[in-house]
């Protein structure tokens, strides 16, 4: 197949056998794309289901949930394909979402990954706070959205239908090539799920390539499909994982801004490293005002959260020092150009700015 459309389940049989039937249509419709659903080891009946409602649609059954980074480099390690598609199970889809994405691709060579607008099931004209209309990060690792800042969401009245390279696009739906897939080592497992597509984005961006939204693709999503935002276990995932993406990215961004300005390697690897490591540092202090504020208002969970994610980054970080920027920069310096980064802090702009924030973001991001 040219374009392997997977699901990857964990419990959520329901959602399957709402917006399968739609997907199953629409896919049909586009040549050389194939429905796969992979199993992280549902206890549900949803494999049972399968069998019996979609006999047609090609499974995968894991013996143990691997979570979302292992589950699709498993899958994604049994499918051979020109393109991986990864997609939740709730999400509900038109008959024209995937063909302009996989026009988009075969048109933009340079392109690694691209997405369509996210829009909320529940409200069908506005922007869904998982990926909405394409993600930014801003300086200290906060990731925000076209059309999604924190937890206001924006109507979607046509402000953001161009074609646009973006920091990230949602691993909710998201088409990526799977020659650069496999380059990269696809998604870090480390991660388990939560901000893996923002740390394989931007993994992609420093090695040349581009991640674009697609506007003229729309699909809903239901959202907290497996994780309810209150979820603690969510919010450790959130806060370990921000850490180790910018472990993994920081100090190779930095250092390629400063080679791109006519620097040494050497120096520009050096002051990479050094401003990365100033950046996780004062990362490292908001988390920790992030846990008492948790404290404070006594929400104990969510404190004792933060904490364990600081303990488990640290645990699983890996270790960089100067020579591998330099060599880093040796390879991909030249190519390397991050896009989508809003140089100030997301918390307290939109603070200040209100509902404006989404002009002066789109205005001032790099």
């Amino acid at each position: 197949m040219k374009t392997a459309v997977v699901i990857l389940n964990w419990n959520t049989k329901g959602f399957l056998e709402e917006f399968l039937p739609a997907l199953i249509s629409s896919v049909e419709k586009v040549d050389g794309a194939e429905v796969v659903v992979a199993d992280n080891a549902s206890t549900d009946g949803s494999l049972e289901m399968m069998a019996k409602k979609f006999p047609q649609v090609k499974t995968l059954s894991f013996e143990k949930n691997l979570g979302f980074t292992g589950g699709y480099n498993r899958a994604f390690s049994e499918i051979k394909s020109e393109y991986f598609l990864l997609i939740n199970s709730d999400i509900e889809v038109p008959q024209d979402w995937l063909g302009p994405l996989v026009d988009w691709m075969d048109s933009h060579p340079e392109c690694a990954a691209c997405a369509p607008k996210l829009h909320s099931w529940q409200e069908k004209e506005k922007f869904e706070y998982a990926g909405a209309a394409g993600g930014y990060l801003d300086k200290f690792g906060y990731p925000l959205c076209r059309g999604r800042v924190l937890k206001e969401l924006e109507t979607d009245y046509g402000q953001y239908d161009s074609p646009k390279n973006v920091f990230w696009a949602t691993g909710a739906c998201l088409l990526v090539r799977s020659s650069v897939y496999k380059e990269l080592g696809g998604l870090d497992d480390r991660f388990f799920a939560h901000m893996e597509e923002i740390d394989l984005c931007w993994r992609m961006q420093l090695c040349g390539w581009k991640v674009t939204v697609v506007p003229n693709s729309v699909v809903y999503h239901v959202g907290g499909g497996t994780l309810p935002a209150t979820s603690p276990f969510k919010l450790f995932l959130n806060f370990r994982n921000n850490r180790l993406m910018l472990s993994n990215n920081l100090a190779k961004t930095f250092a390629s801004q400063f080679l791109a300005k006519g620097m040494a390697l050497e120096k520009a690897a050096r002051k990479g490293y050094h401003k990365a490591q100033r950046r996780l540092f004062l990362r490292g202090a908001l988390d920790m005002l992030s846990a008492m504020v948790y404290l404070a208002t006594g929400k104990m969970d969510c404190f004792k959260a933060v904490l364990k994610a600081r303990k488990d980054a640290k645990a699983l970080e890996r270790k960089t020092d100067i020579s591998h920027i330099e060599a880093y920069l040796q390879e991909y310096g030249a190519k390397a150009k991050v896009a989508g980064i809003y140089n100030r802090w997301i918390i307290l702009r939109s603070i200040i700015k209100g509902k404006g924030i989404f002009k002066e973001i789109e205005s001032e991001v790099i």
